[in-house]
């Protein structure tokens, strides 16, 4: 890659180079993703709760790794695994296919909401398995001293992808709201093309492994256990998980509630939305390189406080909405003035949290334990996930917009204020 100003040996080449064309394909089924929560409450006419479990799929099946850690490790085709994975998780979204192209038809048979829950829920299955060995392949094959800047980069062109797809397919929905359907079956066929490039990537099998194969159960009761051995010994790790539960408990009671926001309150179409989240990500392109050299250099508990503080501040902005509605029209595109500042905070958070929720728990431990310590984290993650979307959808339905914003702040606070304190008293004991 001749734009990277590194020296790669060759695992690392090759590595990147698959690692890029992963990036391209998931750039476009996030770009489709990206308006799937607005899809449904728009076009689909879903309700607040039922739009509250779509959001809670995607991270609450992470829980499992609590169960699926000590069967993933011993499980020796990790590329076979992967692929297996992709091929019965992606294929059921053809059923999107066959959904009626108007809104008469899905008036008539509500139970396609249900169909499209299941969807998704079976889509998101696969998420415990593959994010996981995303972290043990790549920290495997790339130098710890270039991991965040060539991670970095990658996910430069992902978001790059996304961007465009997100602004063309918000205008593809304007034109026709139910073009979802013919859609989906391309992100189908490219989510098992990722990732069966993704499993190209060379990985040394770890000839420790054990060969005899423990009853389930007490594979399980060993997976809980190293989990629990991880944070109890690892009190930087500790902290930093902690902090990113209320980080994540701000971000699941608020994320299905400006998607709410910005149907019911701000009255914006597919193409404004589009709009939205392309500035912020070209803006988070552009500072993905910078922040990826500095994940290398700082401790991620200091980069934890940029990332959570420009949540807050983004959110802040968001709310003022409500109490100064000024806003233009361009070209159908709704432009709030208090949404400018939002812009700009919420590009800084998509930088720094594309780096640091997927790869911040890889700077606690070797490059041995970095599927071990991700699957701690992404664990932690679908525990926080069982209760927090459709509580905040019960929040917003008791009291409302500012409210939900205000405690999902609160939290935030509370996250950055710990991240200040753990990285002092770590300080401080070095120093005795």
């Amino acid at each position: 890659m001749l734009f990277l100003k590194i020296c790669l040996n060759k695992s690392e080449k090759k590595t990147l180079n698959l690692h890029v064309w992963y990036s391209v394909i998931e750039g476009f089924i996030a770009g489709v993703l990206a308006m799937n929560e607005f899809v449904f409450l728009k076009s689909l006419k879903g309700n607040n709760f039922q739009l509250g479990l779509l959001f809670q799929f995607s991270v609450i099946l992470y829980v499992f790794l609590i169960f699926l850690n000590e069967i993933l490790k011993r499980i020796k085709d990790k590329k076979k695994l992967l692929r297996l994975t992709a091929i019965l998780t992606r294929l059921p979204l053809l059923a999107l296919l066959f959904f009626p192209k108007n809104i008469e038809g899905i008036a008539n048979q509500p139970f396609y909401h249900i169909i499209f829950l299941a969807v998704f829920f079976i889509y998101y299955m696969a998420m415990p398995i593959i994010y996981p060995n995303i972290n043990l392949f790549l920290k495997n094959s790339y130098r710890t001293e270039h991991f965040g800047q060539l991670y970095g980069y990658a996910t430069s062109i992902n978001k790059i992808v996304m961007l465009i797809v997100t602004l063309l397919y918000g205008i593809l929905l304007d034109y026709n709201n139910f073009a979802f359907t013919y859609v989906f079956p391309f992100v189908a066929l490219g989510g098992i093309i990722s990732v069966y490039l993704l499993s190209l990537i060379d990985f040394e099998i770890d000839e420790k492994i054990n060969e005899i194969k423990e009853k389930f159960w007490k594979s399980v009761r060993n997976s809980f256990k190293s989990m629990l051995d991880i944070l109890k010994n690892n009190k930087p790790y500790l902290h930093f998980e902690i902090g990113f539960m209320f980080y994540g408990f701000a971000f699941m009671i608020s994320i299905t509630v400006i998607t709410i926001y910005f149907d019911k309150a701000l009255n914006l179409n597919y193409s404004s939305v589009a709009f939205y989240k392309n500035i912020y990500n070209i803006i988070a392109i552009s500072l993905l390189p910078f922040f990826g050299k500095l994940i290398d250099k700082i401790d991620p508990r200091k980069f934890a406080i940029i990332t959570w503080s420009s949540m807050l501040l983004f959110i802040f902005s968001l709310s003022l909405t409500d109490f100064f509605p000024n806003n233009i029209n361009i070209w159908g595109i709704k432009l709030y003035y208090t949404m400018i500042p939002y812009l700009i905070f919420h590009s800084i958070f998509a930088a720094t949290m594309a780096l640091l929720w997927s790869i911040g728990s890889a700077y606690f431990c070797n490059k041995e334990q970095a599927g071990d310590y991700q699957s701690v984290h992404l664990s932690l993650t679908g525990l926080r996930a069982v209760f927090a979307p459709t509580s905040g959808v019960i929040i917003y339905e008791l009291f409302g917009f500012f409210i939900t914003f205000m405690l999902a702040i609160f939290a935030l606070l509370i996250a950055i204020l710990l991240m200040i304190w753990s990285y002092k008293r770590d300080k401080f004991i070095k120093y005795l």
